[in-house]
């Protein structure tokens, strides 16, 4: 089979195409015959080192596709069922080893591309609106980059649950396709200050909740934007890591609370992985949440996708065909 295999830390470049046997599934896995992989920051996180990882190691934690076989003792899925799954690391290939726990089955109306797309951003959108900051009707919420895969997902979840959303793009263009998604105000933050215009926005009140998958470039302006009491989810960096800072500045900022969550630790349990991937693919089936796959890769072209990726020249999901 094709995987896709980084050898060593550094750019798009260490992402080199190789040959490797396909492997059996053993006591508790199914062997996924990959129809669709999703590309997503953390991918870039663990090329580059931010993220450890043993070397080498295939890069991409989400992926679609048919089951090929099973190990001994799965009872949940059997060869021939659609799945989809993610948090398992190895997915940039054609067929991958998965706990069979992981995997959810998939929903006859829900092809393989949009599963692929739908699962580590739509869980990870499930569970900042459903149980970080659990939003309810009259809440504000700040969704930054609020046209991207995440962003605009979060966007429809938190109108679903009746806040008020304000996005945040890098571009007209960006800031139409947040408000297509639900957003009720964007702010374009290369000729606007996010925080002034959050400020008029809600009358000098601020926000209830931030949403930051960008980091650096907005960590610390933005807790200037939040309400007393509110919080700050830190939830990515794609402008970089947040520098060390003193927590007693939440303090004086108005008592603000503040987390880094990721998805392993919202969906621990089979239960907690079933009803979020439940929630979002039955979402995207009824045609109650819109997803957006802006570009899509042979498995070959990965480094490309990075590129693009890193380089802010998408917006929605990328997906590769192995």
């Amino acid at each position: 089979m094709k995987l896709i295999q980084v050898t060593k830390n550094g750019g798009p470049e260490e992402l080199n195409l190789v040959d490797a046997p396909t492997p059996a599934p053993t006591s508790g896995q199914a062997l996924v015959r990959i129809a669709a992989t999703g590309v997503n920051f953390i991918d870039v996180y663990f090329r580059t080192g931010l993220y450890k990882a043993d070397l080498p190691f295939t890069p991409g934690s989400e992926a679609a596709g048919f089951v090929e076989a099973v190990g001994e003792g799965v009872t949940t899925v059997k060869a021939g069922d659609r799945v989809a799954y993610a948090m398992v690391r190895g997915s940039y290939a054609q067929y991958a080893l998965v706990p069979a726990a992981q995997l959810v089955k998939l929903p006859d109306h829900v092809d393989f591309p949009t599963a692929a797309a739908a699962m580590l951003q739509g869980m990870t959108a499930h569970y900042l609106s459903h149980s970080t900051f659990p939003l309810k009707q009259g809440d504000i919420a700040l969704v930054h980059a609020a046209a991207g895969g995440t962003g605009a997902l979060l966007v429809q979840m938190a109108k679903m649950r009746g806040a008020t959303v304000i996005g945040t793009a890098g571009s007209e263009e960006k800031a139409a396709i947040a408000k297509q998604a639900g957003a009720d105000e964007v702010i374009v933050y290369t000729s606007q200050d996010f925080v002034a215009e959050v400020k008029r926005i809600t009358h000098g009140r601020g926000v209830d909740v931030i949403y930051d998958s960008v980091g650096a470039s907005t960590f610390l302006k933005g807790l200037d934007a939040i309400r007393p009491r509110g919080m700050m989810v830190l939830f990515g960096q794609s402008s970089g890591a947040v520098a060390p800072f003193d927590p007693g500045i939440l303090n004086p900022k108005g008592s603000l609370f503040l987390t880094r969550p990721s998805l392993a630790f919202y969906a621990a349990s089979r239960e907690e992985l079933e009803w979020r991937a439940g929630d979002v693919l039955s979402w995207i089936a009824d045609g109650k949440l819109k997803l957006r796959i802006d570009r899509t890769y042979p498995l070959a072209q990965a480094a490309d996708a990075h590129r693009d990726l890193e380089g802010r020249k998408t917006s929605g999901k990328i997906i590769l065909i192995p």
